[in-house]
């Protein structure tokens, strides 16, 4: 079986849809990678197929451990502005080989994501920003 090289069908998606930067596909395959190694935690070391759903809460997870409160603004350098972009950036990649899918994964599995501010700016947000009713603590 011919082993297909990531960078050089890499070259082939980017050239083909050059909307998303060439970090937004290496930046979607670790996060699968991280993903996977969620589920396989939480199955007791046992692999499967992961859904678009998990794919994003990976994602978002592995987004905020590395990026932290610059995520959005690293995402949006890359071009990717919301969930849709991330299942684009998947199927690129189911495509051209470098992933696999099932019968049952569609791109419109991206696209009841979570909103980019809930998902990666609120975390960060303080308190009185995320509760603007509630009354600051008196001293």
């Amino acid at each position: 079986m011919l082993e297909i090289n990531f960078d050089e069908a890499l070259e082939k998606i980017l050239a083909r849809d050059p909307r998303f930067s060439r970090d937004a596909y290496h930046f979607v395959r670790e996060s699968l990678d991280y993903t996977q190694k969620l589920i396989s935690k939480e199955n007791r070391g046992s692999v499967r197929h992961i859904t678009g759903q998990e794919l994003l809460d990976g994602i978002r997870q592995f987004a905020l451990a590395q990026f932290g409160p610059m995520t959005v603004t690293v995402l949006e350098e890359w071009g990717v502005k919301n969930c849709r972009d991330f299942g684009d950036i998947v199927f690129n990649m189911v495509e051209s080989s470098l992933l696999a899918k099932t019968e049952k994964d569609t791109r419109d599995d991206f696209n009841t994501g979570y909103d980019f501010t809930d998902a990666f700016r609120k975390p960060y947000w303080p308190p009185s920003r995320l509760n603007p009713e509630a009354k600051p603590v008196a001293n």
